[in-house]
């Protein structure tokens, strides 16, 4: 019997003492009604403890230790009237001046009604004391300050729509009106629940072609939504006892559907595979449980480690991301490892039934058939292995190259759509006073231990800094311990001028000395700064340690360290085309026309680790299934060259289709109207795209064909020194080989 053969046939006898996924996998099908009770009764009390402490999203992102942190504290606490949210309303005309009776009135209505707004604490007049700084030299733009009484992150979507509703009558009277600040500017276009739909769309197209039957492809997209319906609910405790990024259910829910359809893909496959060769339900589900199971278990941890990761950020609003996500996969591995295989178990035999017209129905029963496409491509590569690492490795070290000029920063309002307030407001501000009025820059002074007048020298002081263009007049506070300073730089809120400006502003030690004055700068320009400057300071330990960690788990699981480092290596390969492709388009503005891209934008700062967690977590998903098949051949008969046309030629159809649907969905994201979205969206639907075809189609099994037996060489003290995973079961599994039993009639004739 050939080592194929073999695989396909496994039976148990001897194995339920050594795998308890099989044990589980048995149990599950043989009481699937038992199982799926117990599934109802976790999820009755995730929704009773949900509706009970649940809590929203909230995005008050927080840098201990950082310096516009520091400001911020320092501002709560000396000026409280004057630590929320800041807006701004803006206003321009074409005929004549602001000042001009007409305008005045309309712009005076549109402020009062602003002033009667929910949570909305001061409205600073153009009109007022302040009329020489908010009104451009040529009188035809004007401002209006709104400061509300609640951080910019507790302003509600509600809210922000009843402040855009103000500006009626100021349009009526022929005024442009744009809304802008950090309370707008953090809003984005909802545009998460149209992905997901397209790629539950995808996901039912791509599951009927690859099973063929209606039923087949219900089962991993049933699984796959109850994981995302579970992980959202937790996700709502997580946020009773720490602050959840906005964002994080989306990323959740978007993760979650796609590693959870990936594993019911392989479970499903496994199942119909063995039932295909004439195994009873309950034993097949029990063996796929067993085989890919233990895939799925592993790929879910490196999923988790690389969303954990996140926690090395020192943002905990990120952190809080990553946990979010840990925790959707967390749910997705054990439903597909409990609920799916009684789910399967209750279906029985009838997995195939409800055909697909037109779609052939297949259990791949011998996916090493030289007829099959996937074994036929897997010869040519290991045939030509050179051949397919040049061209491989070439294309994705090219697709990299503009990575090296990656620049991060944080999009502004430019890159919204034309017709958006905030992007009317950053147009209007910039053409009445400049650029630079689009970055205010907000300097905090601690007079505990100042000289009088510290206050007005530090001001004047700061206007003769290179770079900006104006300050205001020192704000005191009650008790005279405190000042604040509007800075406006010459430079836009993007431009490297004005990260420079702030440290300028903060490297005024001598100042700081001659005044006794303590100075810091905070506002969202600053606190952007300052994120961006953390992630990229943490970018390296984040990657060394999500990296390591990795190598480490599929060391001990394939007991392979070549292999476990090459995997590493072909992970940051594809990760790294796909920062390269981002960069071209974004900041290069390569067919930028094509995505709907106004302008070139630099990359936005969490991107680079975002992106890192998402891809080295699903590429580890990919490299595990596709080595798991070739372990488990090479622990047959130890034929390197057999084991690899096996392993991708068994698993190139599902992970095909698993990719699909990732691309899909992923790929949607590129419609979004915000850059951030696009960039997030073209970075994952390209690495996915590349790493399914050129990684795992090619720059692999070729590079297992070049490296040969060393690919399973391993030093005895580190063979000690490892725990032994065994993720495919196959050292109880070498030791059965039972005669085959005879195919189902209807599959051996569909296959």
């Amino acid at each position: 019997m050939d080592a194929v053969s073999k695989l396909c046939v496994m039976s148990p006898p001897g194995l339920s003492q050594k795998s308890m996924l099989y044990r589980l996998g048995g149990f599950a099908a043989g009481h699937p009604w038992r199982v799926l009770a117990g599934w109802a009764v976790v999820i009755a009390l995730v929704v009773g403890l949900w509706a009970a402490f649940g809590e929203g999203t909230s995005d008050d992102i927080t840098i201990p230790g950082m310096p516009s942190q520091q400001a911020l504290d320092l501002l709560e606490e000396r000026f409280p009237e004057q630590a929320g949210g800041r807006a701004v309303a803006v206003f321009a005309t074409s005929d004549g001046t602001m000042s001009d009776t007409p305008n005045a009135e309309a712009v005076r209505a549109t402020l009062d009604r602003i002033g009667r707004l929910d949570g909305v604490a001061q409205v600073i007049d153009p009109f007022g004391p302040a009329a020489s700084l908010l009104q451009s030299p040529d009188g035809t733009v004007a401002y209006a300050q709104i400061l509300y009484d609640r951080g910019a992150r507790e302003v509600t979507p509600e809210q922000i729509d009843d402040l855009f509703a103000t500006g009626d009558p100021a349009r009526e009277a022929g005024l442009e009106v744009g809304f802008g600040g950090q309370v707008v500017e953090r809003t984005e276009p909802e545009q998460a629940r149209t992905a997901e739909l397209v790629g539950l769309a995808v996901a039912v197209a791509v599951l009927l072609i690859a099973f063929g039957s209606v039923i087949a492809m219900g089962a991993p997209l049933l699984g796959a939504l109850l994981g995302v319906g579970v992980g959202m609910l937790l996700i709502g405790l997580l946020a009773s006892v720490m602050d959840v990024m906005s964002v994080a259910p989306t990323m959740a829910s978007m993760i979650g559907i796609a590693v959870g359809i990936d594993y019911a893909l392989f479970v499903v496959t496994r199942h119909r595979q063995h039932l295909a060769f004439g195994h009873g339900v309950v034993e097949s589900v029990a063996l796929a449980t067993h085989s890919a199971g233990r895939s799925v278990l592993f790929a879910g941890v490196t999923v988790v480690i690389s969303m954990l990761g996140l926690t090395l950020v020192g943002i905990p609003l990120i952190a809080s991301m990553g946990v979010a996500v840990a925790i959707t996969v967390s749910v997705a591995v054990l439903v597909a490892i409990t609920f799916l295989p009684a789910l399967l178990g209750l279906i029985g035999t009838n997995i195939d039934r409800l055909r697909t017209p037109g779609i052939k129905v297949r259990a791949e029963i011998d996916p090493d058939s030289p007829t099959a496409w996937s074994a036929r491509w897997a010869r040519s590569v290991t045939r030509h292995p050179w051949r397919a690492l040049a061209i491989g490795v070439p294309l994705l070290l090219v697709l990299a190259i503009p990575a090296a000029s990656l620049l991060t920063g944080w999009p502004d309002a430019r890159n919204r759509p034309q017709d958006s307030p905030p992007r009317v407001a950053f147009d209007l501000l910039t053409r009445g006073f400049g650029i630079g009025a689009n970055a205010p820059l907000l300097v905090v002074m601690n007079l505990d231990d100042a000289e009088q007048d510290a206050a007005a020298t530090v001001s004047g002081a700061l206007a003769e800094l290179p770079g900006v263009s104006s300050t205001t007049p020192p704000l005191p506070n009650e008790e005279g311990t405190a000042a604040i300073v509007q800075v406006t730089p010459d430079s836009g809120p993007e431009d490297e001028a004005t990260e420079d400006l702030v440290r300028a502003i903060r490297d005024q030690a001598d100042l700081e000395e001659s005044t006794g004055a303590r100075i810091d700068v905070t506002g969202a320009t600053a606190f952007y700064i300052d994120i961006s400057q953390r992630l990229n300071d943490r970018l390296p330990i984040f990657i060394a340690a999500v990296v390591s960690l990795s190598f480490l788990l599929l060391t001990a699981v394939f007991r392979a360290p070549v292999v476990a480092a090459k995997a590493a290596v072909m992970n940051l390969l594809g990760i790294g085309a796909a920062y390269g492709v981002v960069v071209a388009v974004f900041q290069w503005g390569w067919a930028k026309d094509l995505i709907g891209l106004e302008q070139t934008v630099p990359i936005i700062s969490f991107l680079p680790m975002g992106l890192f967690a998402v891809l080295f977590g699903l590429s580890m998903d990919y490299e595990v299934f596709i080595l798991s098949r070739i372990r488990e051949a090479w622990i047959v008969d130890h034929d390197n060259e057999s084991a690899i046309v096996h392993g991708l030629s068994a698993s190139a159809r599902v992970i095909t289709a698993a990719a699909a649907i990732m691309f899909a969905v992923f790929a949607s994201f590129v419609a979004g109207d915000s850059a951030e979205i696009k960039m997030f969206g073209l970075g994952l639907a390209v690495a996915v795209l590349l790493d399914a075809t050129v990684i795992r189609m090619l720059v692999v099994p070729a590079s297992m064909k070049v490296l040969g037996n060393a690919n399973w060489w391993i030093p005895n003290w580190l063979d000690r020194l490892l725990p032994n995973l065994d993720i495919e079961g196959s050292e109880a599994d070498e030791e059965l080989d039972p005669p085959p039993p005879t195919p189902h009639p209807t599959e051996t004739a569909s296959a």
